[in-house]
Protein backbone atom coordinates (compact mmCIF):
# COMPACT_ATOMS: atom_id res chain seq x y z
CA UNK A 1 0.00 0.00 0.00
CA UNK A 2 1.60 3.74 -0.89
CA UNK A 3 1.42 5.90 1.60
CA UNK A 4 -0.57 9.33 0.67
CA UNK A 5 2.36 12.29 0.04
CA UNK A 6 1.45 15.39 1.48
CA UNK A 7 2.10 18.66 -0.93
CA UNK A 8 5.42 20.54 -0.56
CA UNK A 9 4.53 24.41 0.31
CA UNK A 10 5.76 26.75 -1.68
CA UNK A 11 8.39 29.01 0.11
CA UNK A 12 8.74 32.76 0.12
CA UNK A 13 13.04 32.43 -0.09
CA UNK A 14 15.18 30.04 0.94
CA UNK A 15 15.18 30.96 4.71
CA UNK A 16 11.38 30.31 4.89
CA UNK A 17 12.00 26.50 3.25
CA UNK A 18 15.01 25.43 5.60
CA UNK A 19 13.04 25.99 8.64
CA UNK A 20 9.95 24.12 7.27
CA UNK A 21 12.69 21.08 6.54
CA UNK A 22 14.04 21.81 9.92
CA UNK A 23 10.99 20.62 11.40
CA UNK A 24 8.70 18.35 9.00
CA UNK A 25 10.32 14.92 7.97
CA UNK A 26 10.92 14.27 4.07
CA UNK A 27 9.00 11.18 3.77
CA UNK A 28 5.70 12.65 4.60
CA UNK A 29 6.47 14.85 1.54
CA UNK A 30 8.63 12.54 -0.92
CA UNK A 31 8.77 8.93 -2.00
CA UNK A 32 12.48 8.62 -1.49
CA UNK A 33 12.16 4.85 -2.98
CA UNK A 34 11.46 6.41 -6.19
CA UNK A 35 15.04 8.84 -5.96
CA UNK A 36 17.83 8.82 -8.51
CA UNK A 37 21.23 9.55 -8.54
CA UNK A 38 22.27 12.24 -10.53
CA UNK A 39 25.38 14.10 -11.36
CA UNK A 40 25.91 17.64 -11.24
CA UNK A 41 29.47 17.73 -13.65
CA UNK A 42 29.47 21.11 -13.70
CA UNK A 43 29.20 22.10 -10.00
CA UNK A 44 32.28 23.94 -8.80
CA UNK A 45 33.19 23.20 -5.26
CA UNK A 46 34.04 26.33 -3.44
CA UNK A 47 37.56 26.62 -2.40
CA UNK A 48 39.74 29.04 0.12
CA UNK A 49 43.48 30.10 -1.01
CA UNK A 50 45.73 29.34 1.40
CA UNK A 51 49.40 30.10 1.88
CA UNK A 52 51.78 26.58 2.91
CA UNK A 53 55.21 27.42 3.41
CA UNK A 54 57.43 23.97 1.81
CA UNK A 55 60.74 23.41 2.39
CA UNK A 56 62.48 24.31 -1.30
CA UNK A 57 63.46 20.72 -1.59
CA UNK A 58 59.84 19.24 -0.42
CA UNK A 59 58.08 21.58 -3.04
CA UNK A 60 60.61 20.19 -5.76
CA UNK A 61 59.97 17.18 -5.19
CA UNK A 62 56.52 17.33 -5.52
CA UNK A 63 56.93 19.27 -8.84
CA UNK A 64 59.06 16.42 -10.57
CA UNK A 65 56.16 13.52 -9.06
CA UNK A 66 53.50 16.27 -10.36
CA UNK A 67 55.83 16.49 -13.98
CA UNK A 68 55.89 12.74 -13.94
CA UNK A 69 52.31 12.41 -13.69
CA UNK A 70 51.44 15.58 -16.13
CA UNK A 71 49.08 17.51 -13.57
CA UNK A 72 49.62 20.62 -11.70
CA UNK A 73 51.78 20.47 -8.49
CA UNK A 74 48.67 22.44 -6.72
CA UNK A 75 46.56 19.39 -8.17
CA UNK A 76 48.60 16.83 -7.10
CA UNK A 77 48.87 17.99 -3.38
CA UNK A 78 44.79 18.55 -3.15
CA UNK A 79 44.97 14.55 -4.33
CA UNK A 80 47.55 13.63 -1.84
CA UNK A 81 45.91 15.72 0.89
CA UNK A 82 42.53 14.25 0.07
CA UNK A 83 43.48 10.82 -0.02
CA UNK A 84 44.97 10.96 3.11
CA UNK A 85 41.94 12.30 4.62
CA UNK A 86 40.28 9.45 2.97
CA UNK A 87 42.27 7.12 4.65
CA UNK A 88 41.96 8.83 8.23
Amino acid sequence: MTKKLKPIPKFRGEADERKFWETHDSTDYVDWSKAQRVRFPNLKLSTTAISLRLPQGTLDRIKVAANKRDVPYQSLIKVWLAEKLDAE
